[in-house]
């Protein structure tokens, strides 16, 4: 994989730090809920500089809830997400980008008919003028927008991607949908990846080909990545440390190790109906339920 070869640089040094204590993003305390529904209950936790730190619980354990407050679109009831200080839940969606924070979703959002570069540019928005865009994928662009279509063209190299970058993206196979909008996120020159189930829906081959794109996103690019996935190979396989939610409540907080001897994660997941413990084993997706949207 052309990952290994660390191709795209490192975030820009303003977002390249840390607290004192290693925290670049602090779940603080968040409770949601809705119409008298507790999503969320004082979760607490907090993701590390370099570090692939996973979510994971039973279906409506509140996943994605959560996911949806640290990309700004809920507002907790009461706690706070702090990112390098700035507390993301005073903030609209759209200003989350400039701060350096990316995320992908679940479900595939990409421009069918567009050329996979002209996707990829798209996660240019934020560090291009007004109009600017349209330009880089057509015509003649200046100095400016050659350095960008440039530095799209080397994130491309980076996850694999460099040979289909004029394929219209709705032809790719599910798998490289799915790079590309990895790479799209890390177009954005983003401090922190959010990444929504990246494996969702994938095969074996492409599960483990993706596992290894974000460990190369932790030690090529330095960049610290928060997942929620419902795979326990790959999370146990990849993630240093793994925060466990049910019915809301963190209930594990560790290193993978720990958190499968964990009796309250064991009785969580054998407790609730699912036949496979957080062992390593693959456990499928399922639909969100009410309490997780």
């Amino acid at each position: 994989m052309t990952g290994s070869t660390g191709t795209a640089a490192a975030p820009p040094a303003e977002h390249a730090h840390a607290d004192a204590d290693g925290a670049v993003l602090v779940v603080d305390g968040v409770t949601v809920r809705f119409a008298g529904v507790t999503a969320l209950d004082d979760v607490s936790f907090a993701v590390r500089a370099r570090h692939i730190h996973a979510v994971i619980g039973p279906n409506g354990a509140g996943k994605s809830t959560l996911f949806n407050v640290l990309s700004a679109v809920y507002r907790p009831a009461s706690g706070a997400v702090r990112f390098h200080g700035t507390d993301l839940t005073r903030l609209r969606p759209h200003r989350l980008a400039a701060l350096g924070v990316a995320r992908t979703f679940q479900n595939i959002a990409l421009l069918p008919g567009a050329s996979v570069l002209e996707n990829l540019l798209l996660g240019r928005h934020q560090l291009l003028r007004p109009g600017a865009l349209w330009r880089a994928g057509h015509g003649r662009p200046g100095r400016a927008l050659r350095d960008h279509r440039e530095r799209v063209r080397d994130i491309a190299d980076f996850v694999g991607l460099a040979n289909l970058l004029d394929v219209p993206a709705g032809g790719l196979s599910y798998g490289d949908q799915k790079r590309v909008e990895i790479a799209r996120a890390l177009c954005m020159e983003p401090a922190l990846l959010l990444l929504d189930e990246p494996a969702a829906g994938m095969n074996a081959h492409e599960t483990t080909r993706t596992a290894q794109l974000i460990r190369d996103v932790r030690d090529s690019l330095g960049i610290p990545v928060l997942l929620v996935e419902h795979d326990m190979g790959l999370v146990m396989g990849i993630a240093d440390r793994v925060t466990v939610l049910d019915f809301g409540r963190r209930i594990a907080d560790g290193t993978p190790e720990e958190v499968q001897r964990d009796p309250e994660v064991l009785r969580a997941y054998l407790g609730s109906g699912d036949d496979t413990a957080p062992s390593g084993t693959p456990e499928q997706p399922a639909p969100a339920t009410p309490s997780e949207r």
